[in-house]
């Protein structure tokens, strides 16, 4: 057995360089993320390698695994000593390098490699940490094998084994850029913003999109691990604010904006107005539908509810299933359905053949939208987001709940809703119709409206977005007079990262 982490050790002691340091709120719904050094440390990322690798040889699967980092001052670092614990663990690690996730999971495909563990915060602060682990293309992992992963890794029941092989695979950038552009031949020239906020995806963005037909203008595409603007997020306000004015500035058809790890697409307009990507995905799905009739899509709870009413949607005969917020759900969802593309309003889009091979990419979602855009010669984006139906939808809201209490919290605030729903009540004066609790809650009103709070997956946060389909002021009303002061009745509810 490995040596057994424990929780509490502090930086700059003898114990910190000797004892592995893992806090298991780390462990969660779908990946894992720390805070390096107050969390976890590089012993405690090494433990994590060898239960990861004890795990696949558990499992039965090929101990085969495709390793990469994502561009933070210390991610290089982090995937050296996750990989030490894999070679412990008597893995062979393909090291592709600096890597988006989407690039790690193409691996998988291109270098037969049933296992990935990609080193990466995601979107998260400067400080942050984590992994994104699969063992079966193009799934990765969920609540269970997270919690099998945890069992081991905090159990010190890690199991060295023999055969640990580290493999250097180079120049493997490019394969991946040929496989995202290599079917895209944009027949007019589309002038395309790529805002990557200096994040990982600044290496790798400008070139596919170019690769692809597009006119390129690069908007923080240098890497710079401080982020001096913003932390490289296309569903925060900020980035959000300075690709509307990049694109007023620049006269451009599009501005795509690009996270940390790539995997994720936010979208402006040519009129500079901010496209949520679950709007996005109901254009796709539009899009598609007419060339795939009959088509199955997956949506989550954050979601527009505009899908279950689109008539053209209905006219092209597509299906859509509402399903839990988390890439690992809605990706393993689509799977399961063989959905042709599901979408997540935090801006991980999921394509399956023939336009993508099922994992999140947000270069993959930037070439179906200018393919769309391609297919529509006399309209416009914003003309293709006017031809939707009206509803007024929030941004993604997130105020602070501590890990070790945000679950319990939410289960309050759920029961809170039940109970209203089941004894007919309303929320500004409209009769609550259906309280979906697959993934929190999502309150749903008679006249289409809905709110919904659930708990962050990655962060120690709840999670709040409201939608009506009245008026932008009844949307705003909906969070300051409904699902603000009802969280606020919580105590244990912190500040808002943003508010509306």
């Amino acid at each position: 057995m490995s040596q057994t982490p424990q929780q509490g050790l502090k930086p700059n002691t003898a114990a910190f360089e000797n004892i592995p340091l893992v806090k298991p709120t780390g462990f969660r719904e779908y990946d894992a993320r720390w805070v390096l050094n107050e969390e976890i440390n590089l012993l405690g990322i090494q433990a994590l390698g060898l239960g990861l690798a004890t795990y696949i040889h558990e499992i039965g699967v090929t101990p085969r695994i495709v390793v990469g980092h994502d561009f933070r001052a210390y991610s290089l670092s982090v995937k050296q000593a996750l990989i030490l614990g894999l070679l412990q663990g008597g893995c062979e690690v393909l090291d592709i390098g600096l890597a988006l996730s989407p690039m790690a999971y193409f691996a998988q495909f291109a270098l037969e490699a049933p296992c990935v563990a990609m080193v990466t915060a995601s979107h998260n602060e400067n400080g942050w940490t984590g992994v994104k682990m699969g063992a079966h293309a193009p799934l990765t992992f969920g609540p269970e094998e997270i919690g099998c992963l945890k069992e081991i890794v905090l159990g010190g029941l890690g199991v060295e084994r023999d055969g640990g092989k580290l493999v250097r695979i180079e120049n493997f950038r490019d394969r991946y850029i040929e496989e995202v552009a290599g079917k895209v031949k944009l027949s007019r020239p589309i002038k395309v913003i790529a805002a990557c906020g200096n994040g990982t995806a600044g290496a790798f963005a400008p070139d596919a999109l170019r690769a692809m037909g597009a006119d390129v203008i690069e908007m923080d595409c240098d890497l710079d691990w401080t982020f001096p603007k913003y932390n490289p997020n296309p569903e925060d306000s900020e980035m959000l604010h300075a690709m509307a004015a990049a694109v007023k500035a620049q006269g451009a058809d599009v501005c795509l904006g690009f996270d940390g790890d790539g995997d994720r697409c936010g979208v402006v307009d040519d009129q500079g107005e901010e496209i949520f990507a679950d709007k996005i995905g109901l254009m796709l799905a539009r899009d598609l539908s007419a060339l795939h009739p009959n088509s199955t899509f997956v949506v989550d709870v954050k979601s527009t509810g505009l899908y279950a009413t689109d008539e053209v949607l209905a006219a092209n005969g597509a299906t859509t299933v509402y399903w839990k917020t988390g890439h690992s759900y809605i990706k393993r969802k689509t799977a399961e359905l063989g959905a042709l593309a599901g979408f997540e309003k935090s801006g991980h889009f999921f394509f399956n053949a023939p336009h993508g091979r099922g994992y999140d990419d947000g270069l993959v979602a930037a070439a179906a939208i200018l393919q769309m855009l391609d297919r529509n010669p006399g309209r416009k984006l914003s003309d293709l987001r006017q031809a939707l139906p009206v509803a007024y939808t929030s941004l993604t809201m997130s105020p602070h709940c501590a890990d070790e209490i945000k679950y319990d919290v939410l289960a309050k605030v759920v029961a809170e809703y039940e109970k209203l729903g089941a004894d007919g009540g309303s929320i500004l004066g409209r009769k609550i119709t259906e309280v979906i609790t697959v993934n929190g809650a999502r309150v749903h009103l008679e006249d289409g409206s809905w709110v919904l709070v659930r708990a962050s997956s990655n962060k120690p946060e709840l999670v709040v977005v409201v939608e009506s389909t009245q008026s932008e002021d009844d949307m705003r009303a909906l969070f300051r007079d409904e699902v603000k002061p009802r969280l606020a009745r919580h105590p244990e509810v912190g500040a808002y990262n943003q508010e509306i």
